[in-house]
């Protein structure tokens, strides 16, 4: 199993979470073609050269947004307005890094891989990748 496959893993991942939610989520690339009640999982971010923001990382925004783990419990209540630089320390003092045990959370992308080959045995469609027209057809 090797990096190139990573892309192929978070492709599987966001039409799995699509397929258990399609209510709440979506996959469509294209933002015009994309219902705005829906959570669109990104699955190209995981595509080369392509940046996030890591947990804690201030944001290049004039309010100084933080990117900040939030609990589960939090989920329905907060907004990306609430985490500054203004707010986040003392919130980091409060509550600690709650982002401190991704690294003991691993898991083999495997099952991902055996998922992506599935939905390609199945006829899944190549998605639309960030720049590319749309496929004639």
């Amino acid at each position: 199993m090797g990096f190139h496959r990573r892309p192929q893993a978070a492709l599987a991942f966001a039409r799995e979470v699509e397929r258990r939610a399609p209510d709440d989520v979506t996959t469509t690339w294209w933002r015009k073609d994309r219902d705005p009640t829906k959570v669109f999982v990104d699955y190209n971010q995981n595509a080369r050269d392509h940046t996030i923001a890591s947990a804690y990382s201030v944001r290049g925004v004039p309010e100084g947004r933080v990117s900040t783990p939030i609990s589960w419990a939090e989920v329905d209540t907060v907004m990306p307005a609430d985490w500054t630089i203004a707010t986040v320390p003392a919130r980091f003092a409060e509550l600690g890094d709650l982002h401190a045990g991704i690294d003991d959370a691993v898991f083999s992308i495997d099952p991902l891989i055996e998922w992506a080959e599935r939905d390609e045995q199945q006829g899944a469609p190549d998605p639309v990748e960030a720049g590319e027209e749309a496929p004639a057809g």
